[in-house]
């Protein structure tokens, strides 16, 4: 049950242009959420530094959304409200310029996520892109921190996805209300998330996501971590805006080299000229982070093995499993090795596992596999992404897929 002065600070967030320095600044003068909420309008004409727009609107209370509908989402969805001014506010995020006066959380924040990592980059990331967001967020959770993103498509929820396979934990800061999820297309990641770390926002409970929202979410990304790490981006890409912010807020700012004819190249390689870690491995980056980060995450993983490389898209040679299937006599030996099933890896789901059994020796184009599994083809594309990222698959030339296990 939410506590008077956090319901009073939840009503002061939905005053339309109050933002959280003023609120701030009035509590300081005034006392508590309470006092500015039931404050005169010659109260509020005594404080010096008050602008007379700001005042009117205290006086006029002018809601972006209906104060009682926005505690009965607050309840639906099993929301927790975490103040500026409560113990459990992320000490980080409290640093930053303009840091929220209010933090909707589906899920729980713990004092371990003091030691995170942002993972950000394009929407329309490429394989490479994809590949190496995963893997990144993989390795870091595997080390005990907290991978947090934007819940984007593209590099975002590949670095969710990589956190969640590690067993770790992740935070999805959202650019909407709680109440909604976008984008869809990631409704199946929420109970995962939730399950283990939160989706978080600034925005009350119904608020749908416009653009203007982002840069501000992207604000909350950088200030929550210890360090940004951008892979995939064009000079166009809201991921350098995060990785402004994080620069500003006094965080590191990590760039993974890409692709050099890559459009998504860009903007990491513009970074890496203005002063950027370039990383190829996870030890890269825990080596530039501060010692007494070091030194938390080392006894939250003791004894762990030395982070590999960041994986590229394996090269394969256009049709080299078709012409040795085609070209080279058959023998017993490679009879039987071309016939006998091959055993799906132990961590699959069942869907892809589904998938994983509908390709066949030595190769199967995807229109192929959609007809197999009866599966939407958009279903069976996102299905053979997480194969390719577990190293169960690898795609051909032409949209062929072939087992590599």
């Amino acid at each position: 049950m939410l506590s008077q002065e956090t319901t009073n600070l939840l009503h002061l967030n939905l005053i339309q242009g109050i933002g959280p320095k003023t609120v701030q600044f009035l509590i300081k003068i005034l006392g508590s959420a309470e006092k500015v909420l039931n404050a005169s309008s010659q109260e509020l004409e005594k404080i010096e530094g008050l602008t007379p727009s700001a005042r009117e609107r205290l006086i006029h209370k002018k809601l972006g959304c209906p104060f009682e509908r926005e505690l009965e989402l607050i309840h639906e969805f099993g929301c927790q409200i975490v103040t500026f001014y409560d113990a459990e506010y992320p000490p980080l995020l409290k640093e930053i310029d303009t840091p929220p006066l209010i933090l909707y959380v589906r899920g729980e924040l713990k004092p371990e996520d003091a030691f995170s990592i942002a993972l950000v980059g394009s929407r329309q990331a490429k394989d490479y892109g994809r590949r190496v967001s995963y893997q990144l967020s993989y390795q870091l959770a595997k080390r005990g921190l907290t991978v947090i993103s934007g819940f984007a498509k593209g590099i975002d929820t590949c670095a969710h996805r990589g956190a969640l396979e590690a067993s770790g934990r992740t935070i999805a800061v959202m650019g909407n209300g709680l109440s909604l999820i976008y984008p869809a297309a990631n409704s199946e990641l929420v109970d995962k998330v939730i399950e283990s770390g939160a989706l978080i926002s600034e925005f009350p409970m119904g608020m749908k996501p416009r653009s203007e929202n982002f840069p501000r979410r992207n604000r909350i990304i950088s200030g929550l971590t210890l360090g940004t790490v951008v892979v995939e981006a064009s000079n166009r890409s809201g991921a350098l805006i995060t990785a402004r912010l994080a620069s500003e807020q006094g965080r590191e700012v990590f760039a993974v080299p890409g692709e050099i004819f890559s459009e998504l190249s860009t903007g990491t390689h513009k970074l890496i000229d203005n002063g950027a870690k370039l990383i190829s491995t996870v030890d890269d980056l825990l080596e530039a982070l501060p010692q007494h980060a070091l030194r938390q995450v080392s006894a939250l993983t003791p004894g762990s093995e030395k982070a590999s490389a960041i994986p590229e898209i394996p090269s394969v040679v256009k049709g080299e499993l078709d012409q040795t299937s085609s070209t080279t006599p058959k023998t017993a030996a490679t009879e039987k090795k071309t016939t006998a099933p091959v055993v799906p890896p132990p961590d699959l789901t069942t869907d892809e596992k589904t998938v994983f059994n509908a390709i066949e020796i030595p190769s199967s184009h995807i229109d192929t596999i959609v007809r197999t599994t009866q599966l939407p083809i958009s279903q069976v594309s996102s299905l053979l992404l997480m194969l390719e990222l577990k190293g169960a698959i690898q795609q051909l030339p032409g949209k062929q897929f072939t087992k590599t296990v």
